[in-house]
């Protein structure tokens, strides 16, 4: 028996119309009939086509709301059969059930029913039964049945017909079946997922992920590596969800390092000023805050203009001319912010190699969600690290207590820290980063390094000291000896902010209230792995 099989018979039940009329239009052309249920069947017969309702093939009409149309028999006998099997034939035969060769089903919209807010009992009315069900059926028996979920597969489902004269090939076949069941998965798992959040519960038996694929990437972190963006439907403000205006292709660090800079700088509020982040390898080089957004940007590059090379712009207001100029002055890969003007698309466009994208909004850094990394043999899942501090939750321990505009630094460097690599220390001084210590095995040498980098830049500038002289400090964690904490002293920090919690805290306190330190504890740590 040849592998090609002809595609003589159809059902088509979908929720997205998007190109339905055209495929049944098509497939009609091609001498298929038509089988369909409720509003597929109405909207194909409107459109002038032959269609048969499953209801007269099972016998029974649609009932309890839709919830029962096609789980039958003479459903799911039609698209399990096996065509070369003479048992499977013979049943066919004697009860009437005719075979079905192609499956077109896209399922109820959960996934959009749930983003939108919708309250238990409507997210529970749009939990598919029938659909998953007969995919799995017809993706099972992919020998000899086509089955479709999306709406991308209609013009490849009628090449492979047109190439195979009305048949489609073994291998089509299989791939529309792996296709099937990862929808069938993904869906299963919005679904599992949902319900663990309803019952607010921390550590479910079995806990699923699933995303659809955005891109295939040249390559991952390194040439040798494959890779692939793949969206989870949430429709958080970022990478995921921007537009890009031009530009090549995001490359797989290009959208590591663009997601950490716009979570980054959605820390800062838009309606309280511009701010601008600039990251490189994961790692803010530098971060600021200014009257207006090249302000900002400005001071931020002054943080490490030598990490600013090729390095990921973010701004928290629409990227205005200006700034877009001052931003083309280097190399810079990716610029993201919450839209553009015409103007600032149109200097950009002389850059072919700068991608810019932008989103609708922020991310909202007060949001919950998961954080997954995968790991041998399995996967850790945890909160996201949405925890916030301000300025009533702060505990001053040391005999000086911070000025208000001390106060306000150490609040910025806290934010920044959040998102620096561990260990991180992070100097900041008049609402800009001057230093920056990122991912090092000791605190000491990431106050050393930062110190280090602000000594260069001052240098570069032509600045008679470091910014870090009279600068404020954070930690993400605590200091467990005064070391770290004397090394920022000695760059010139005059006020700190940790978490505090450590077994020699009194050791710590009592460093700084010696060397004249404001201290802060937040009672919360920042570790980023």
């Amino acid at each position: 028996m040849t592998d090609l099989h002809p595609v003589r018979r159809a059902l088509l039940s979908v929720s997205d119309k998007t190109g339905l009329i055209e495929l049944g239009k098509a497939l009609a052309e091609r001498g298929v009939e038509l089988l369909s249920t409720g509003g597929t069947a109405k909207a194909l017969r409107d459109a002038g086509l032959v269609v048969k309702d499953v209801s007269e093939i099972t016998g029974f009409p649609e009932m309890m709301d839709g919830r029962v149309k096609t789980l039958h028999p003479m459903v799911h006998g039609g698209l399990l059969a096996l065509r070369d099997n003479d048992t499977h034939v013979a049943a066919m035969s004697e009860h009437g059930i005719d075979a079905i060769d192609l499956l077109v089903v896209n399922l109820y919209p959960f996934e959009a029913t749930v983003a939108k807010g919708a309250g238990y009992d409507e997210c529970v009315e749009n939990i598919d039964i029938g659909g998953p069900a007969m995919i799995r059926a017809a993706a099972k028996n992919h020998a000899f049945v086509n089955v479709v979920v999306d709406v991308e597969d209609y013009e490849k489902l009628l090449g492979d017909m047109d190439q195979h004269d009305g048949a489609t090939c073994p291998k089509f076949r299989r791939k529309l079946a792996q296709k099937a069941y990862a929808r069938t998965a993904a869906y299963d798992t919005a679904v599992s997922n949902w319900l663990a959040d309803a019952l607010q519960l921390e550590a479910p038996r079995r806990r699923a992920f699933a995303g659809e694929l955005k891109q295939t990437l040249r390559y991952g972190e390194n040439s040798h590596q494959q890779a692939a963006f793949y969206t989870d439907g949430t429709n958080r403000p970022g990478v995921a969800t921007a537009i890009q205006h031009q530009g090549k292709e995001l490359s797989y660090n290009n959208i590591n390092d663009t997601d950490a800079a716009f979570e980054l700088v959605a820390e800062f509020d838009p309606t309280e000023g511009a701010a601008c982040a600039i990251i490189k390898h994961a790692n803010p080089c530098g971060v600021a805050k200014g009257a207006t957004l090249l302000e900002a940007y400005k001071a931020a590059f002054d943080c490490d203009r030598t990490s600013a090379f090729g390095g990921i712009v973010a701004l928290n207001q629409p990227l205005d001319a200006e700034t877009a100029q001052e931003i083309t002055g280097i190399f810079t890969e990716v610029v993201i912010a919450p839209g553009a003007s015409d103007e600032a698309k149109a200097i950009f466009a002389a850059k072919k190699n700068l991608r810019l994208l932008t989103t609708d909004a922020l991310p909202d850094v007060t949001a919950g969600g998961k954080t997954v990394r995968q790991v041998a043999g399995g996967l850790l899942v945890q909160d996201k690290d949405n925890g916030f501090v301000g300025l009533d939750d702060l505990k001053v321990v040391t005999k000086k207590a911070p000025t208000d505009e001390q106060m306000r630094d150490l609040l910025f460097a806290w934010k920044v820290a959040k998102h620096v690599k561990s260990n991180a220390i992070v100097y900041v001084k008049d609402g800009a980063t001057v230093g920056v210590g990122a991912g090092q095995m000791s605190r000491v040498d990431s106050a050393l390094i930062a110190a280090k980098k602000a000594e260069r830049m001052a240098d570069a500038l032509g600045l008679a000291q470091p910014l870090t002289i009279g600068s404020a400090v954070a930690s993400d964690a605590f200091f467990p000896f005064p070391d770290g904490l004397m090394e920022a002293a000695e760059a010139g920090a005059t006020c700190v902010i940790q978490p505090g919690g450590s077994m020699r805290d009194d050791e710590v306190i009592a460093a700084a209230d010696e060397a004249g330190l404001a201290m802060v504890f937040t009672g919360m740590r920042h570790f980023r792995h």
